[in-house]
């Protein structure tokens, strides 16, 4: 598994998330796909002073009309031409529609944009943006080359709840049938044991059977294939303990940044490929900053306890700043000149069944 620096891919368009401190959203994604290549032009949705996960945090959140103004004295200029687009956390309805007239007036001008959408909405069961949203993104899904949402949003979208290989099969479906999505990327799912039950032995052979782990969902949908069906690829990672934010802003950046499309010299498509990448850097990125938590003095790597934390909100801070991404210490992992172990998807042959 290769990781080249391409010479001159072009630019992207990158909408979500600022922070001053830390790394999620636009913090998180920018530096990695700087240093695969990449020209990025940032449009902030919101500019706060850290991520939520701290509780304590100011700041801003960009209104429809400032979005609306940035996309169109961008336009004026001659400076939005992007290759690529990224879309990720956008917290309310009204900004939401504005970047979707954006995203939709650059497709209608250049059908051959590249656009990863990410759905941020929630996860762990709970929504953490307004549910005005929700329809936009569905609106929003039938434009994107490529979606990445993690277990959660796929059920939010789909109102379907996966718990068996019956509603995984219906959720992946409504996402391509429904939704016209060429390409579904479901970016963790947690494997419980009716999943693990359904896995072919080359998807969960490195793990044991007490081990906790996560599933990541590739399924390619081809306009030139005669079959209904799509071809699924999946791979497992252990599960890191602890909480970190910013690790799915990272994998859809990286995932974006890798997506080669002309590029068929390997065993598996392209984009089974970028993925495949992209979780390798992803889950290396989170080992080394577990490890730096972990070497921590005891106060600053707690357990998660939302009762003393509520009774000393400086436990939580310390916790949660060493747990930030180790994104800029980590960046031979994101070139390719550290790897470390690779986190490969294979094909999930008999996905659909014998049909």
């Amino acid at each position: 598994m290769t990781s080249a620096v391409l010479e001159d891919p072009g630019r992207v368009l990158s909408v979500q998330s600022h922070v001053a401190y830390g790394y999620v959203g636009g913090k998180a994604a920018t530096f990695p796909l700087q240093l695969l290549g990449y020209d990025v032009d940032i449009v902030n949705t919101v500019n706060f002073s850290n991520h939520a996960g701290y509780r304590r945090l100011r700041g801003t959140k960009a209104t429809a009309e400032e979005l609306t103004d940035m996309f169109s004295v961008l336009e004026q200029n001659g400076f939005l031409k992007p290759a690529r687009i990224l879309t990720g956390f956008i917290f309310g309805a009204d900004a939401l529609s504005a970047v979707a007239g954006a995203v939709t007036k650059l497709l209608q001008e250049n059908p051959r944009i590249v656009y990863l959408l990410d759905p941020v909405m929630g996860d762990a069961g709970r929504l953490y943006v307004s549910p005005e949203v929700i329809p936009i993104y569905r609106s929003l899904l039938p434009m994107a080359t490529i979606i990445t949402p993690n277990w959660f949003e796929v059920e939010t979208i789909t109102e379907t709840k996966m718990k068996d290989q019956a509603s995984l099969r219906r959720a992946i479906t409504i996402l391509h049938e429904t939704y016209s999505v060429p390409n579904v990327i479901i970016s963790s799912i947690p494997v419980a044991k009716w999943l693990r039950d359904l896995l072919p032995s080359q998807i969960r052979s490195a793990l044991s059977n007490d081990e906790p782990s996560l599933l990541c969902i590739v399924s390619i949908r081809s306009d030139s294939t005669t079959s209904r069906r799509s071809a699924v690829y999946a791979g497992c990672v252990p599960l890191i303990p602890g909480y970190f934010s910013g690790v799915g802003d990272l994998f859809s950046a990286l995932v974006l940044g890798h997506y080669t499309p002309s590029d068929t010299s390997g065993s598996i498509p392209p984009l089974a490929q970028a993925v495949s990448l992209a979780l390798t850097k992803t889950h290396a990125i989170l080992s080394i900053t577990e490890q730096h938590s972990s070497s921590l003095p005891p106060e600053e790597h707690t357990a998660t306890d939302d009762e003393l934390d509520d009774e000393d909100p400086e436990r939580r801070i310390r916790r949660m700043r060493g747990r930030e991404l180790r994104i800029v210490q980590g960046r031979k992992i994101l070139t390719g000149e550290a790897i470390g172990e690779p986190r490969k998807v294979v094909g999930w042959e008999n996905f659909w069944g014998s049909d």
